[in-house]
Protein backbone atom coordinates (compact mmCIF):
# COMPACT_ATOMS: atom_id res chain seq x y z
CA UNK A 1 0.00 0.00 0.00
CA UNK A 2 1.36 3.21 -0.83
CA UNK A 3 1.96 6.50 1.37
CA UNK A 4 -1.82 8.22 -0.45
CA UNK A 5 -3.54 4.81 0.51
CA UNK A 6 -1.83 4.34 3.95
CA UNK A 7 -2.85 8.46 5.25
CA UNK A 8 -6.69 7.79 3.86
CA UNK A 9 -6.82 4.63 5.72
CA UNK A 10 -5.35 6.95 8.86
CA UNK A 11 -7.84 9.44 8.03
CA UNK A 12 -10.66 6.23 8.97
CA UNK A 13 -8.96 5.96 12.20
CA UNK A 14 -9.12 9.02 12.98
CA UNK A 15 -12.84 9.89 12.56
CA UNK A 16 -13.67 6.35 14.25
CA UNK A 17 -11.68 6.90 17.38
CA UNK A 18 -12.58 10.83 17.33
CA UNK A 19 -16.20 10.26 17.06
CA UNK A 20 -15.86 6.41 19.58
CA UNK A 21 -14.32 8.71 22.25
CA UNK A 22 -16.89 11.70 22.26
CA UNK A 23 -20.03 9.19 22.30
CA UNK A 24 -18.84 6.35 23.91
CA UNK A 25 -15.78 6.55 26.10
CA UNK A 26 -13.26 5.42 23.76
CA UNK A 27 -14.70 2.26 23.30
CA UNK A 28 -16.73 1.16 19.80
CA UNK A 29 -20.26 0.95 19.95
CA UNK A 30 -21.79 -2.58 20.74
CA UNK A 31 -24.30 -4.51 18.08
CA UNK A 32 -27.39 -3.33 20.62
CA UNK A 33 -26.26 0.28 20.30
CA UNK A 34 -25.85 0.28 16.26
CA UNK A 35 -29.05 -1.14 15.97
CA UNK A 36 -30.77 1.58 18.37
CA UNK A 37 -33.32 3.89 16.25
CA UNK A 38 -32.48 7.00 17.47
CA UNK A 39 -34.46 9.29 15.12
CA UNK A 40 -36.78 9.46 11.91
CA UNK A 41 -36.22 11.26 8.52
CA UNK A 42 -38.40 13.40 6.98
CA UNK A 43 -40.22 10.27 5.16
CA UNK A 44 -40.29 8.81 8.57
CA UNK A 45 -38.18 6.45 7.82
CA UNK A 46 -35.91 5.21 10.61
CA UNK A 47 -32.28 6.43 11.67
CA UNK A 48 -30.43 3.58 13.79
CA UNK A 49 -26.98 4.95 15.53
CA UNK A 50 -25.08 3.31 12.94
CA UNK A 51 -26.22 5.40 10.25
CA UNK A 52 -25.81 8.58 12.45
CA UNK A 53 -22.20 7.55 13.63
CA UNK A 54 -21.61 7.15 9.87
CA UNK A 55 -22.60 10.12 9.09
CA UNK A 56 -20.84 11.56 11.54
CA UNK A 57 -17.52 9.77 10.95
CA UNK A 58 -17.91 10.49 7.35
CA UNK A 59 -17.79 14.44 7.58
CA UNK A 60 -14.12 14.17 9.44
CA UNK A 61 -12.95 11.45 7.42
CA UNK A 62 -13.68 13.51 3.88
CA UNK A 63 -12.23 16.66 5.76
CA UNK A 64 -8.61 14.86 6.74
CA UNK A 65 -8.88 12.96 2.74
CA UNK A 66 -9.36 16.19 1.38
CA UNK A 67 -6.29 17.46 3.23
CA UNK A 68 -3.98 13.89 2.37
CA UNK A 69 -5.68 14.27 -1.59
CA UNK A 70 -4.22 18.35 -2.02
CA UNK A 71 -0.83 17.52 -0.67
CA UNK A 72 -0.70 13.65 -2.44
CA UNK A 73 -2.53 14.01 -5.61
CA UNK A 74 -1.12 15.65 -7.91
CA UNK A 75 -4.42 15.49 -10.56
CA UNK A 76 -7.59 16.77 -10.11
CA UNK A 77 -10.20 14.89 -7.50
CA UNK A 78 -13.64 14.74 -5.98
CA UNK A 79 -15.43 14.63 -2.50
CA UNK A 80 -19.32 13.94 -2.76
CA UNK A 81 -19.29 14.63 -6.62
CA UNK A 82 -23.04 13.55 -7.47
CA UNK A 83 -23.42 12.11 -10.63
CA UNK A 84 -26.53 11.24 -12.95
CA UNK A 85 -25.62 7.82 -14.28
CA UNK A 86 -28.05 6.75 -17.31
CA UNK A 87 -26.94 2.76 -17.38
CA UNK A 88 -28.39 1.94 -20.24
CA UNK A 89 -27.28 4.94 -22.72
CA UNK A 90 -24.90 5.03 -21.40
CA UNK A 91 -24.57 8.08 -20.33
CA UNK A 92 -22.92 10.62 -17.32
CA UNK A 93 -22.98 13.66 -16.08
CA UNK A 94 -22.44 15.37 -13.29
CA UNK A 95 -24.83 17.47 -10.76
CA UNK A 96 -23.92 20.20 -8.95
CA UNK A 97 -24.51 20.85 -5.75
CA UNK A 98 -26.44 23.83 -6.23
CA UNK A 99 -28.29 21.52 -8.06
CA UNK A 100 -28.73 18.75 -5.80
CA UNK A 101 -29.33 21.56 -2.82
CA UNK A 102 -32.16 22.92 -5.10
CA UNK A 103 -33.63 19.76 -5.83
CA UNK A 104 -33.62 18.69 -2.07
CA UNK A 105 -34.81 21.42 -0.65
CA UNK A 106 -37.35 21.33 -2.65
CA UNK A 107 -38.50 18.05 -1.52
CA UNK A 108 -37.66 17.04 -5.50
CA UNK A 109 -34.98 14.28 -4.68
CA UNK A 110 -37.29 12.15 -7.39
CA UNK A 111 -34.70 13.92 -9.42
CA UNK A 112 -31.94 12.33 -7.77
CA UNK A 113 -32.99 8.98 -8.41
CA UNK A 114 -30.92 7.64 -10.94
CA UNK A 115 -27.54 9.11 -9.62
CA UNK A 116 -24.37 8.29 -7.37
CA UNK A 117 -22.31 9.92 -5.06
CA UNK A 118 -19.01 8.18 -4.21
CA UNK A 119 -16.92 9.53 -1.47
CA UNK A 120 -13.52 10.55 -3.24
CA UNK A 121 -12.89 10.46 -7.12
CA UNK A 122 -9.31 10.28 -8.22
CA UNK A 123 -9.61 11.50 -11.96
CA UNK A 124 -8.04 11.04 -15.03
CA UNK A 125 -6.20 14.73 -15.64
CA UNK A 126 -9.18 17.45 -15.44
CA UNK A 127 -11.74 15.20 -16.55
CA UNK A 128 -14.40 14.89 -13.77
CA UNK A 129 -16.27 11.77 -15.63
CA UNK A 130 -13.17 9.60 -15.82
CA UNK A 131 -11.67 7.93 -12.80
CA UNK A 132 -8.61 6.42 -11.96
CA UNK A 133 -9.81 5.22 -8.31
CA UNK A 134 -12.97 5.91 -6.97
CA UNK A 135 -12.46 5.28 -2.60
CA UNK A 136 -15.85 5.10 -0.22
CA UNK A 137 -15.29 5.11 3.42
CA UNK A 138 -17.45 2.76 5.08
CA UNK A 139 -17.94 2.70 9.21
CA UNK A 140 -19.15 -0.86 9.98
CA UNK A 141 -21.73 -0.73 13.16
CA UNK A 142 -20.62 -2.67 15.08
CA UNK A 143 -16.68 -2.52 14.06
CA UNK A 144 -16.79 -6.55 13.80
CA UNK A 145 -19.00 -6.37 10.88
CA UNK A 146 -17.19 -6.46 7.35
CA UNK A 147 -17.30 -3.05 5.11
CA UNK A 148 -19.00 -3.70 1.97
CA UNK A 149 -20.88 -2.21 -0.83
CA UNK A 150 -24.08 -1.18 -0.61
CA UNK A 151 -26.51 -3.12 -2.38
CA UNK A 152 -29.17 -1.19 -4.55
CA UNK A 153 -32.90 -2.66 -3.75
CA UNK A 154 -35.78 -3.04 -5.48
CA UNK A 155 -36.89 0.41 -5.52
CA UNK A 156 -33.60 2.07 -6.99
CA UNK A 157 -32.93 3.06 -10.83
CA UNK A 158 -29.66 0.15 -10.28
CA UNK A 159 -31.91 -2.89 -8.78
CA UNK A 160 -29.50 -5.53 -7.92
CA UNK A 161 -26.32 -4.27 -8.63
CA UNK A 162 -23.81 -2.90 -5.85
CA UNK A 163 -21.85 0.59 -5.47
CA UNK A 164 -18.68 -0.14 -6.42
CA UNK A 165 -19.60 -1.95 -9.14
CA UNK A 166 -21.86 1.28 -10.46
CA UNK A 167 -18.88 3.33 -9.69
CA UNK A 168 -16.46 1.54 -12.16
CA UNK A 169 -19.00 1.17 -14.94
CA UNK A 170 -20.10 5.02 -14.68
CA UNK A 171 -16.78 6.61 -13.80
CA UNK A 172 -14.29 3.58 -14.97
CA UNK A 173 -10.98 2.93 -13.00
CA UNK A 174 -11.02 1.15 -10.01
CA UNK A 175 -13.63 1.60 -7.02
CA UNK A 176 -12.16 0.75 -3.50
CA UNK A 177 -13.27 0.76 0.43
CA UNK A 178 -11.80 2.69 3.06
CA UNK A 179 -12.41 0.97 6.27
CA UNK A 180 -11.25 1.88 9.81
CA UNK A 181 -10.49 -1.82 10.41
CA UNK A 182 -9.52 -3.87 7.27
CA UNK A 183 -7.59 -0.28 5.90
CA UNK A 184 -8.31 -0.50 1.69
CA UNK A 185 -9.94 -3.32 0.50
CA UNK A 186 -12.12 -3.93 -3.40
Amino acid sequence: MGELEERLVECARLAERRVNARLFGNRPPTREECGEEVEQDGCSKPITRAMQLGIQKHVLALQCAREVLEQLWPASFSIEQRYRFYQHAPFLETVSPEEEARLIAQGCTRELWRTLKPDLVLHVDHNLLKAVLTLDFKFPCPDSNEPRWTPYGENSAYAGKKQGDLYKEALGGEAMIISPRRGVTP
